[in-house]
């Protein structure tokens, strides 16, 4: 699955980055091509605008990529490599996560009826054909049932930090993703204002035309690196709701297999 991931997200970068190139190219060949024309025959071939024909305007795809290379692609591309990587780790992290999530209610109705005949490797079938983290704890508790409700409670308790850290695996590398866009975006800031400051000083003139460039590579690698953050921030959130749910979920199933093991007297054989 990760490496299915891995490389899906690998094409999506090198399709978009094929066709910011193209539309690059697009961009100076227009440019050169009306540099290039007679300002006559520009005139002549110009028509009276038709007031009530509908306007298009460019696609949000579109638009994102001139955005993308206003903003000077050697700022822009590391913000964009943020998003990839971070987008990455989030949709291993969700997919892993609803992967594990199982109806706690089910798995320990299952398992009451099988320790209600007495069958404890019933139990511990149940518990391994299952998927999740809760599973895996309930099956270290009832496999330690034999020496008592301590050694079932330091099972659950040792494994189940275990599990934590597994459950909250990758997260400090979107924690490193959400902080690391707006930094390169304000780093993009202030190359921008740098290259503002340096040609008016070679030109040795304010106006809104030598100082526009700088300005907006300044403006465009800023809004990008917090669009960035923004959309990982709440991907973040997300995940960390569902590993809170997750680890609610694993500690009330745990409590309630010891009562479980104590009701069909399991401790006592």
């Amino acid at each position: 699955m990760r490496k299915f991931l891995t490389l899906l997200l690998v094409l999506m970068l090198a399709v978009f980055s094929s066709n910011v190139a193209v539309y690059a190219q697009d961009s100076t060949a227009t440019t050169t091509e009306q540099e290039a024309a007679p300002q006559e025959e520009q005139q002549e071939t110009a028509a009276p605008a038709d007031v009530d024909a509908p306007v298009e305007g460019p696609s949000g795809y579109q638009l994102v990529k001139k955005y993308f290379i206003d903003g000077d692609p050697i700022w822009m591309s590391p913000v964009l490599l943020c998003m990839i990587l971070g987008l990455a780790f989030c949709i291993e992290r969700i997919i892993t996560l609803n992967i594990g999530t199982v109806n706690t209610d089910r798995l320990l109705a299952r398992i009451d009826d099988e320790l209600k005949t007495g069958n404890v490797e019933g139990a511990l079938e149940v518990c391994k054909s299952t998927q999740g983290p809760t599973a895996s704890v309930l099956y270290e508790g009832i496999r330690n049932a034999k020496d008592g409700p301590e050694a079932v409670e330091k099972a659950i308790v040792s494994y189940g930090s275990v599990q934590m850290g597994l459950l909250e695996k990758g997260l400090v590398w979107i924690s490193l993703f959400i902080a690391l866009a707006p930094m390169l975006g304000f780093l993009g800031t202030v190359i921008g204002m740098i290259q503002a400051f340096d040609r008016i000083e070679q030109v040795g003139d304010i106006s809104p035309t030598i100082v526009a460039g700088g300005i907006k590579v300044a403006l465009l690698t800023t809004v990008f690196g917090l669009i960035v953050a923004i959309i990982l921030q709440l991907f973040y959130n997300y995940i960390v709701s569902k590993i809170d749910s997750i680890v609610n979920k694993m500690e009330d199933a745990s409590i309630s297999v010891v009562d479980i093991l104590a009701q069909n007297n399991i401790f006592k054989k």
